[in-house]
């Protein structure tokens, strides 16, 4: 199954280092952050791993829960645990999925046959409050990932999903935007009494609502 932006993602029940979980009653009203692993004990996962849980206090903030996914057993994931901890210095504090049987990631779309008829690709998928799928990523097994650009673009879905803006190349949190071409110059004046620069009819510079 592929998903597509927009999409509702699918509701599903698994067993992880938290317990047994039924998705959307674990993920309530929030964004949520699922992301997949080929197996336990791959290097480039364990630094993945480690990475999110010191940065779980960026995502809480900003109202998202994340949650790891990997195809192998339970009782393999407390070994795995370990050795996370032991090579990054990070305790595990948010769920990892056992998904021995791939019910989840044939589900997600997570199993790439030109790649492996097996192992799932390490794909992000961030989910919005509604159960839609905001965005996706889909990276290589020799490419970390960069979740500070995870969190970036969170920041931007969050600040587009609430205001008529869209966020310009390399933005980051708390700089210019843009208002979108479906905003007209007198719908604008309202949205934005404070003015803005007109870089092209089209292109109209902001300051990022909200911050004051």
């Amino acid at each position: 199954m592929a998903l597509n932006l927009g999409d509702i993602v699918p509701d599903f029940t698994a067993e992880t280092t938290e317990g047994p979980i039924s998705f959307y009653e674990w993920l309530g009203d929030s964004w949520g952050v699922l992301f997949s692993h080929p197996k336990n004990f791959t290097p480039v996962c364990t630094t993945e791993l480690g990475e999110v849980a010191k940065l779980k206090p960026e995502f809480d903030k900003r109202g998202v829960k994340v949650i790891g996914l990997s195809v192998d057993q339970l009782s393999n994931h407390g070994q795995w645990v370990a050795d996370i901890k032991d090579a990054t210095g990070a305790t595990l504090n948010f769920p990892l999925i056992a998904d021995h049987d791939k019910k989840v990631a044939n589900l997600y779309g997570a199993i790439h046959p030109n790649v492996s008829d097996t192992a799932t690709v390490r794909s992000v998928y961030v989910i919005g409050p509604d159960k839609k799928l905001k965005l996706t990523l889909t990276y290589p097994a020799s490419t970390g990932r960069n979740f500070a650009e995870i969190l970036r673009v969170i920041d931007s879905l969050q600040l587009t999903a609430k205001f008529s803006v869209a966020t310009p190349v390399n933005w980051t949190n708390g700089e210019d935007v843009i208002i979108v071409p479906a905003v007209s110059d007198e719908a604008a004046k309202e949205k934005f009494p404070g003015g803005w620069k007109t870089v092209k009819p089209y292109l109209r510079v902001v300051a990022q609502p909200g911050t004051n």
